[in-house]
């Protein structure tokens, strides 16, 4: 069998699911390796079979009660969401908040495959509208 080079797990960091490189063993402990995000580079310590992600499970979801997607809406992990535009149902897998303060969502769909989509967008008022509603 061969080893596995590359897993997706939580990375404490990003605080997220992310891909990482697997860059080392403990002596003793066959459950852990040392692993390197990709994407903030930091070195930690994961447990192979607890920190790494297990594939998401689309069979079936377009039979669940799932919510249009929509940018105004919050949603959480694990919520199935239907997105109109592209006809496609998923899965939210995690959560995050943009550099900008925009909050965002991974979804696995299941033609599309992995997407973020941006939440609970508030849409600024110009300053005429607000000089019109006062």
């Amino acid at each position: 069998m061969a080893k596995v080079k590359n897993v997706e797990a939580f990375c404490s960091i990003c605080n997220a699911v992310r891909k990482m490189e697997l860059t080392g063993e403990v002596a003793g402990d066959d459950n852990k390796r040392w692993a390197k995000c990709k994407k903030c580079k930091q070195t930690m310590l994961i447990n192979m079979s607890e920190d790494v992600a297990q594939k998401v499970s689309l069979e079936g979801i377009e039979n669940n009660s799932c919510t249009t997607y929509s940018p105004s809406k919050s949603f959480e992990v694990g919520d199935t969401i239907f997105h109109e535009n592209w006809n496609d149902f998923g899965k939210v897998i995690a959560k995050e908040i943009l550099s900008n303060g925009q909050k965002s969502i991974s979804v696995e769909f299941q033609n599309s495959g992995n997407k973020k989509l941006v939440e609970s967008y508030i849409k600024q008022i110009d300053q005429e509208e607000q000089s019109e509603v006062i």
